[in-house]
């Protein structure tokens, strides 16, 4: 398996992201060096990058090629943004990193910049309509698509770094300053024609570090269960709570706030100020959180040339197959459960009456109900519960990834322990209960109809009849099937408690 070091160059941070490319075009981040430089601190003035910021960044890059060393890595993409775009002594920075570190940067247009943003969020994100906000230090990135497609797409050439420097104003309140970015950034957007049209049923979507930083604090304040960011919707209420917990304080103050990186302390109001005026100018009431975004962008054209033309068209199944992967699962076992999974709901959906979304549930936790085996296999369900609330699934909310969980939890004996679910209860009705446990249940038998991971039961058909459920197998020819029935057969109490039905396994 190969393995690349992914550079990114920006206005106010770089980072280091190693990758291991995994075999069918599937990539896994094993280890990332990140350090805040500020590149484009104090440009404003001249359009010159500063020497001590060229030193800094110089520095790091050589750490970040160390790093890359120890990995035996010999592929290294290295790319800078806004502001060695637009830097007066480019040349003559670009020339002392390949002299200093031996590593040549790709200076990325601002047009390049925006597509790969997009191809990080459209292959890791199942919002079929959305407009990409993307704050960075030195610019800012604007992307509206629909169904796959970019309809319209505006780079401003101003971002939380620029942002902060320029109404820097001495004598104005941290609170003062916040108002100013605001005006400013909401007479850039009225310039933007096609920003008044937005289709009705188009989300927002937040890319960068700032918007993690908010993400984090707002979690925070909530006592949100999970440590996944990638797809948390944060409501306007929310944000404002923690704006206006920010833009007052000092920066002494912001430092000690936990969820700020204390290197974005300082440029986290104006960023928040820019998040202000876009949610008030478009009337969004609600912002998803991206994790992904130019690093990934560049990461899925990379290893998916697909994705240069097509993005990928089942960003659920895509990121599920790359997880099993990384764990070692067989595929065609998985495929066959899941497969077998889908068939008893449909087949019970008579009793169960559950809607389609459950159905989408239940294939997260048939495809990863077994990654805890790579862990130890007693009590592996606990493991796979752990793997799938922490994968960073793509194309799953974060109420599926819970429930999921929950689901490959219950499949072992139908229980559900009370207490740990209580942890997750902003999450988690009480009919989802009932869900879980059912969904649980067939997951197990669905599992033990594959016991032997050769295929055998190829299909399932149910009656209900009265009390009674009669569960008829379909066979490959001349294969015994005596340990898949005999199995599934031991499952029949947890079926009684859950579905109120005996069952009849022939």
């Amino acid at each position: 398996m190969e393995r690349i070091g992914i550079i990114d160059l920006g206005s106010n941070s770089s980072r280091l992201v190693i990758v291991e490319v995994l075999d069918d075009n599937r990539f896994v981040v094993i280890d990332e060096l990140k350090e805040s430089v500020r590149l484009g601190q104090d440009m404003e003035r001249d359009g010159f990058l500063k020497p001590a910021r060229i030193a800094e960044t110089i520095k790091t890059i050589k750490m970040f090629r160390k790093l890359c060393d120890s990995y035996q890595i010999e592929k290294i993409i290295a790319f800078a943004t806004a502001a060695v775009r637009r830097a007066r002594n480019q040349r003559s920075f670009l020339d002392e990193v390949v002299a200093t570190c031996g590593i040549k940067l790709r200076v990325l247009s601002a047009e390049e910049e925006a597509h790969y943003v997009y191809q990080g969020v459209i292959n890791s994100m199942d919002i079929p309509k959305g407009l990409i906000l993307e704050i960075g230090g030195g610019s800012t990135k604007l992307v509206y698509y629909n169904r796959r497609n970019v309809l319209a797409h505006e780079t401003l050439p101003f971002g939380a770094v620029t942002l902060t420097d320029l109404f820097a104003v001495e004598g104005l309140t941290p609170e003062q300053q916040t108002e100013k970015v605001e005006e400013f950034f909401t007479e850039q957007l009225s310039k933007i024609e096609w920003l008044k049209e937005l289709d009705p049923e188009t989300q927002f979507i937040g890319v960068g570090g700032s918007f993690r930083n908010v993400c984090r604090i707002a979690k925070m304040v909530k006592k949100y269960p999970l440590d996944t960011i990638h797809n948390y919707n944060l409501s306007a209420a929310d944000f404002d709570n923690v704006y206006g917990l920010v833009r007052v304080l000092d920066l002494d103050k912001k430092k000690k706030i936990k969820g700020i990186s204390s290197a974005r302390a300082d440029i986290l109001p104006a960023a928040m100020a820019a998040m202000k005026s876009f949610m008030r100018y478009t009337n969004f009431e609600n912002v998803v959180i991206s994790g992904s975004g130019l690093r990934e962008g560049i990461l899925f054209n990379l290893t998916m040339p697909s994705t240069l033309e097509k993005p990928i068209a089942d960003v659920m199944g895509h990121s599920l197959k790359t997880v099993i992967f990384k764990y070692g699962m067989n595929e065609a076992h998985v495929d066959h459960v899941v497969n077998l999974s889908v068939q008893l709901f449909k087949q019970l959906r008579v009793l169960h009456k559950f809607p389609r979304q459950y159905l989408k549930i239940l294939r997260i936790a048939a495809t990863l109900h077994d990654t805890g085996r790579r862990v130890k296999f007693y009590n592996h369900h606990k493991h796979s519960m752990y793997i799938t609330m922490n994968a960073n699934l793509y194309g799953v909310t974060h109420r599926e990834m819970v429930l999921a969980a929950f689901v490959i939890g219950a499949h072992k004996d139908g229980e559900v322990n009370p207490q740990e679910l209580a942890r997750y209860r902003a999450l988690v009705t009480e009919e989802d209960v009932d869900a879980i446990r059912k969904l649980g249940v067939i997951l197990r038998i669905a599992e033990s109809l594959d016991r032997s991971e050769g295929g055998v039961v190829t299909g399932v058909n149910c009656d209900v009849l009265g009390d009674s459920v009669i569960m008829k197998t379909e066979i490959m020819e001349k294969a015994d099937a005596t340990l898949e029935i005999h199995d599934a057969v031991a499952a029949s109490l947890e079926f009684r408690k859950a579905f109120h039905k005996n069952l009849s396994i022939l």
